[in-house]
């Protein structure tokens, strides 16, 4: 990863920021501009302009977007709010001769021009491994309307409590839901060390000759309970980086039908629950990411789902 920083560039708080990172499955680069309203730094504006290319093997495709957002954040009583329009050029390509023809159909180029709209109540200690509070996010994409060839209407929404227990235990819930209408280039994935545990990465689902494809909908929970290492090691010092983790995940995705109606929909996204258990260790690293270490045992394993029974490891910043 390479950055450079402009800060403060026309004596206003302005700041130019350069990003440029290089991995084994994904490129990218971007230039941005922020700009805050003097006196009130929550209120601000941006505009960035990015390049990403990155693999896909459980879906047996490339990607490469490129692309210009615009983004307006403000606050409102006790919620933050972001008002985004993105305009992006995205190419699909297969990553090996055996991919699908379900795949095959969604290669090509394709404009997305869409509005959206995020609204955040976070009350939470921590944004990585909080210990308390709470967090609401609701964010709504209209894709289609302002141009471009790719159209859909999604709505998401991401709910997590923390409570503080005895002995610096840490009791976690946390729900993931969405869905989508008319969509192209805009599918769900569900599945992986960050996601449902015990599952292979956005595995779960629909698929075609091994590819897996996504789904218009889908939900996901879980409950863990963080406790300090057994015996407190290091404690008031690195030690107190790493907790014991206990976890309980479930989840579905799948693919709705519009002239069904609610009801119908609510009892699809309930049938071939998948869901998993066990235990790890997970290390906070500052308030940048997390590393989790897991012992898994899938269940509810539907056909043509990938598992990973066993040990399992994920890194990432936003876990389920």
């Amino acid at each position: 990863v390479l950055g450079l920083k402009f800060p403060n560039l026309f004596g206003r708080a302005e700041k130019v920021t350069f990003q440029f990172s290089y991995g084994t499955k994904e490129t990218s680069y971007g230039l941005s501009f922020f700009k805050p309203q003097p006196g009130n730094f929550e209120r601000n504006f941006s505009v960035n302009l990015y390049k990403v290319t990155g693999q896909f093997p459980w879906s047996s495709l490339r990607e490469t977007d490129r692309g210009i957002s615009t983004e307006f954040n403000f606050p409102v009583w006790k919620t933050n709010h972001t008002l985004k329009w993105e305009g992006v050029w995205r190419e699909l390509g297969c990553l090996a001769r055996t991919a699908s023809f379900s795949v095959r159909e969604e290669s090509g180029h394709s404009l997305k021009s869409s509005l959206s709209h995020a609204m955040v109540i976070d009350s939470r200690n921590s944004s990585i491994l909080p210990r308390q509070g709470a967090l609401l996010k609701i964010n709504q994409e209209l894709a289609g309307y302002t141009g471009g060839d790719v159209r859909f209407l999604k709505e998401d929404f991401e709910f997590q409590l923390n409570k503080q227990l005895l002995w610096d235990s840490v009791i976690f819930k946390r729900y993931f839901g969405s869905w989508s209408e008319e969509v192209n280039n805009g599918w769900f994935y569900l599945g992986g060390p960050t996601s449902v545990r015990g599952f292979s990465m956005y595995s779960i689902g629909p698929q075609s000759e091994g590819d897996y494809l996504g789904g218009e909908a889908y939900w996901a929970g879980g409950l863990h309970l963080y406790t300090p290492l057994p015996f407190r090691p290091g404690q008031g010092g690195f030690g107190d980086l790493f907790r014991t983790h206990f976890f309980l995940n479930a989840g579905n995705l799948c693919n709705l039908n519009y002239g069904d109606g609610p009801k119908a929909h609510l009892q699809k996204l309930a049938e071939y629950i998948r869901w998993s258990y066990g235990t790890g260790i997970v290390l906070r690293l500052g308030n940048i990411a997390r590393l989790e270490l897991n012992y898994c045992f899938p269940m509810g394993v539907q056909s043509g789902d990938r598992i990973c029974d066993g040990v399992q490891f994920g890194a990432g910043i936003r876990f389920l």
